[in-house]
């Protein structure tokens, strides 16, 4: 009974670990952006006098930016639709580009004296028939086993609008109106929803 009893609790351990990776490897859906969810990101937005918003909607590092500013307007058309408006114009708009590059040394230097004087590492002087003579010195990531490292950059976008809504219809000189019906059957078909 206790065996199975390990045996089952590890089996649930396990498919709650699958489940908590797969959904850091998923880009964000169409999702209010709270706090807790299983996909990081989604939309927000702040209403600023009575048919003014800001609108905002954060991605994660797999959501691209393209995404990012299709569910920003997506939101405004349905928001301007939620509120009984007909069109919005963006008054003001930016999408923010946040990079954080991570470097991980070559996994194959280890130095046979450990960790514990990390300030000493052996250095080289050798011969690049192109350069000429150079020195490697892993303190100051020159080239050589220094070049061996693992470069990765992670990016995520951020669009932010400021919308104004109006009803009726648009005037033909208007050319930054948004019909908010017609934005919302135009994107429909490209809004990735949660499970």
């Amino acid at each position: 009974m206790t065996m199975k009893t390990g045996f089952l609790g590890k089996m649930l351990a396990a498919a709650a670990m699958i489940s908590l990776v797969t959904g850091c490897m998923t880009a964000t859906p169409y999702q209010p952006d709270v706090s807790g969810q299983a996909v990081s990101g989604g939309y927000s937005d702040e209403r600023l006098s009575e048919n003014r918003f800001r609108v905002k909607f954060a991605g994660n590092s797999l959501t691209s930016r393209d995404r990012v500013e299709g569910y920003l307007l997506y939101r405004a058309a349905e928001l301007t639709v939620q509120n009984g408006y007909d069109y919005f114009i963006i008054i003001d708009r930016l999408t923010e580009r946040d990079v954080q590059t991570y470097v991980e040394p070559d996994l194959y230097y280890r130095p046979y004296y450990g960790t514990a004087y990390s300030y000493w590492r052996p250095h080289w002087r050798y011969y690049e028939p192109s350069i000429g003579w150079s020195v490697w010195h892993p303190e100051w990531g020159t080239s050589f086993w220094a070049g061996r490292a693992d470069y990765r950059s992670i990016e995520r976008f951020e669009a932010q609008a400021e919308i104004v809504m109006y009803r009726g219809k648009p005037s033909a000189s208007e050319r930054k109106a948004f019909d908010a019906r017609s934005v919302i059957t135009d994107l429909e078909p490209t809004i990735q929803r949660p499970d």
